[in-house]
């Protein structure tokens, strides 16, 4: 199942800004056509739909046809055209900023963990009173106890995608190199035993890194700390206060022996060889390294059984995959909104919006559309109702795809499915969500207004420090100690403070 890459997994080779064309516009012709086309498009009301891709963003050329045939169907069922913004994963929450400081149009974007921050900026709209009447399928769909990790203060600000939600940490891996070398990963339970195996890899292919980072500056080390962490609303990647395990007392997750010990074992496999050398300040994407035969591994979270994640890597990379869980997976508030649809605060047409966003999660043709484009063109159906790329194609060669997000995007469970995939996966994914361990604070949601300042501030200390320590280039043991100094010196203190208020309050309430 997947193109689920969730969180991270592929390559993004830059953004387009163009739009698509509109079916209704005209190119050429006379000015009396041109007339006649714009006050049919007048007809609908425009909506802006900004979604990220894991994916290659596509041509303008490519995404026209996309466009044109999700618009066939917004025109007759809600009386709307959408314009489609695809931008680069990496990318995405930047632009999204900035687009809307600069006042453009985007009426739907996405939070990509940072759901507290885009309700402390005032980027997203309050749907409480709209979402019931204009989104019902969605809201029904999703249920009221994960709709209460997109409300803050009462109020309601997005509707996060239906997917298969616990995260587990896995290894994916080269199949063909374990094969080769006799290398046992069954014998594989934790991140330390895979010291023994990048030894293996490294002895018998010198010129192969044994572990590539999923996006610069991230080898994935950060998915498998010893404890259960509650990132309270932070950036999984970039925390700045958490919860460990089942304590509710607010910490700094880089003072505690957890993320020395991780460090520790990132700068141990730097000097190995084991990471990719310049893995903090690389501009590639997973994807892309992984499909240029010269890495053997990945480490990163997926919602999806070890065999269904191995069938999608398998036909991005290009070579045999194989997969193996590193720890249980793990609920908590952030695991549910991470991925949140919101109407932004400058969107004049809010009632469209939320009637198109809820044909992301009902109508299985528009989410498809999204997902793999154009059939015949971008991808084909096989006999067994599951899809690939056509004859001679993949991921970066058709005009349209966005496989990879296939978990970011409205209802995960009626789009289609990979060539190889077990249909019979979605039982485990969904005995997942109710058996994953789940925080003691679920449904906590933090306002981050509070201490903004501080928050920017800390935001560029651990852009500053954080690749670093996590691919290895330096000593964590000089290193953390300035990292901690200068998170202090930030404000840390005050959002440590400011958080465990809050969560005392809510605690408290509950």
């Amino acid at each position: 199942m997947k193109k689920r890459m969730k969180q991270i997994m592929a390559v993004v080779l830059g953004m387009s800004m163009a739009a698509g064309l509109c079916a209704c516009g005209g190119s050429g012709g006379s000015g009396k056509k041109e007339e006649g086309a714009k006050a049919d498009s007048d007809k609908y009301e425009k909506v802006v739909f900004a979604y990220q891709t894991f994916n290659n963003v596509p041509s303008e050329e490519g995404l026209a046809e996309v466009q044109e045939a999700v618009n066939k169907i917004t025109r007759e069922k809600i009386g709307v055209e959408v314009e489609l913004k695809p931008i680069a994963y990496a990318d995405y929450n930047n632009q999204i900023s900035l687009s809307l400081q600069a006042g453009e149009q985007i009426d739907l974007f996405e939070s990509l963990f940072n759901f507290p921050d885009c309700v402390a900026a005032d980027m997203a709209m309050d749907i409480t009173e709209l979402a019931p009447e204009f989104a019902p399928e969605a809201l029904e769909l999703v249920g009221e106890e994960w709709m209460k990790a997109c409300t803050l203060d009462g109020k309601l600000y997005g509707i996060p995608v239906y997917k298969p939600l616990a995260l587990t940490p896995m290894i994916t891996y080269r199949k063909d190199i374990t094969d080769e070398l006799g290398i046992d990963m069954s014998q594989v339970n934790d991140v330390n035993d895979l010291d023994a195996v990048y030894a293996k890899v490294k002895e018998a292919h010198p010129e192969m890194t044994p572990l590539a980072p999923i996006q610069p500056g991230d080898t994935g080390l950060s998915r498998v700390y010893d404890a259960n962490i509650d990132y309270l609303g932070d950036d999984s990647v970039a925390p700045k206060a958490v919860l460990m395990g089942d304590d509710t007392t607010v910490v700094s997750l880089f003072e505690t022996q957890e993320f020395m010990d991780i460090c520790k074992l990132a700068r141990d496999w730097y000097n190995k060889g084991y990471i990719m050398k310049d893995a903090a300040t690389t501009t590639s994407m997973s994807l892309e390294l992984m499909s240029s035969g010269n890495y053997f591994s990945t480490i990163a979270s997926y919602s999806y059984p070890e065999e269904d994640t191995a069938a999608s890597l398998q036909t991005q990379w290009g070579y045999p995959t194989g997969v193996k869980i590193l720890k249980e997976a793990y609920i908590d508030t952030s695991t549910v909104n991470m991925v949140t649809f919101m109407v932004s605060t400058n969107c004049e047409v809010p009632e469209a919006a939320l009637k198109f966003l809820d044909l992301t999660y009902s109508d299985k043709e528009i989410v498809n559309l999204l997902i793999f484009g154009i059939e015949g063109r971008d991808y084909v159906m096989k006999e067994d109702g599951t899809v690939n790329y056509p004859e001679g194609e993949d991921a970066a060669t058709v005009p349209y795809t966005a496989q990879l997000s296939c978990g970011t995007l409205g209802n995960f469970f009626i789009q289609y499915q990979m060539e190889g995939t077990n249909m019979e996966s979605l039982k485990w994914e969904e005995e997942q969500n109710r058996k994953a361990a789940t925080s003691p604070v679920m449904g906590f949601v933090f306002d981050t207004s509070p201490v903004s300042t501080e928050y920017t501030a800390l935001a560029n200390v651990l852009s500053q420090y954080l690749p670093g320590l996590l691919c290895g280039n330096v000593d964590p043991e000089t290193e953390i100690p300035k990292l901690n100094k200068a998170m202090e010196s930030a404000g840390l203190g005050n959002v440590i403070a400011e958080k465990q208020k809050q969560l005392d309050a809510w605690l408290a309430a509950q």
